[in-house]
C-alpha cells in the first residue's frame, strides 16, 4: 500500500510519515518481498514510497535499530542475511525469554478476555491445521506466542521477544511448507494455556521451554537439511 494511501484513511491511527515508511519496509522485509542482500539507496526508498528523504532515513535508522537492515553512508540500506548459526542464537533466546513470559503469565490474575485471545490462538490453529493451512497456522501460532509474552506484563521483555520473532519470521516463512504438520505444536500451546489457567507458573514454564526448544531445533534441522544456511 503506498504511503499517500495510509494518509488519507480516515480509520487509521494517526502517525508520523516516518513510521508509516518503516512499517512498510518492514512489511516487506518480514514477508520476503525485500530479499537478504537487498539493496536500496535512500532516494530509492523515497521514490518507491512516494515521501521525501528524511522520513525514508529515519525508517531505514529505525529497522537498523532492530537489526533488520544494515545502514551505510553513501550506500542506503541493505537487508540482512539471516544464517543457521542466527537462528540457533534467536531460537536460544526465544526460548529463555518466553519460558519466562509463560511463568510470570501464570503467576499473575487475567481478564477473562486475555484468556480469550489465547484460547482464540488455539482455535484458529487447529482449524488451520485440518484444513492444512499452513499460513493460517503460522498466523495463529504467531498471535499465540505474542499474546502471551504480553500476558507476562513486563514491557521489555515484551519488546525484546517482539524483535527477535521479527528477526526470525522470514526464515519461518521460507521453511513453512516444508516441515511436517505441527500437531504436537498446538497440543503444547493448549497444555500451556492449561498450565496459565491453574496458576502453575513453574509447569507453565517447563512446557514452554519444552515446545519453543523442540521448535528451534526443527527449524534448524530443515535449514542445514535444505542447503538453507544463508537466508
Amino acid at each position: 500500500m503506498a504511503l499517500k494511501e495510509l494518509k488519507g484513511t480516515s480509520k487509521a491511527p494517526k502517525i508520523s510519515i516516518a513510521e508509516q515508511a518503516y512499517l512498510e519496509l518492514k512489511r516487506m522485509i518480514l514477508e520476503n518481498e525485500l530479499p537478504a542482500g537487498h539493496q536500496l539507496m535512500e532516494g530509492e526508498i523515497a521514490d518507491l514510497l512516494d515521501i521525501s528523504r528524511t522520513p525514508a532515513r529515519e525508517a531505514m535508522m529505525k529497522l537498523e535499530a532492530e537489526g533488520l537492515v544494515e545502514v551505510r553512508p553513501r550506500h542506503g540500506m541493505k537487508v540482512k542475511p539471516i544464517s543457521v548459526s542466527d537462528m540457533r542464537e534467536i531460537y536460544a533466546l526465544l526460548t529463555g525469554l518466553e519460558s519466562t513470559a509463560a511463568w510470570q503469565a501464570a503467576s499473575l490474575d487475567h481478564d477473562d478476555s486475555e484468556i480469550q485471545k489465547l484460547l482464540e490462538s488455539v482455535e484458529k490453529m487447529g482449524q488451520a491445521l485440518e484444513k492444512q493451512d499452513l499460513q493460517g497456522w503460522a498466523d495463529a501460532d504467531e498471535s499465540f506466542h505474542r499474546q502471551l509474552v504480553a500476558m507476562s506484563g513486563n514491557k521489555r521483555l515484551i519488546e525484546l521477544v517482539d524483535r527477535f520473532i521479527d528477526q526470525s519470521h522470514r526464515v519461518r516463512m521460507l521453511t513453512l511448507r516444508l516441515r511436517p504438520l505441527p500437531l504436537q505444536s498446538n497440543k503444547d500451546h493448549a497444555s500451556v494455556v492449561d498450565a496459565i489457567l491453574k496458576k502453575q507458573p513453574e509447569e507453565a514454564r517447563r512446557l514452554h521451554r519444552i515446545h519453543r526448544e523442540n521448535a528451534g531445533k526443527l527449524l534448524v534441522e530443515l535449514l542445514e537439511k535444505h542447503g538453507l544456511t544463508q537466508l
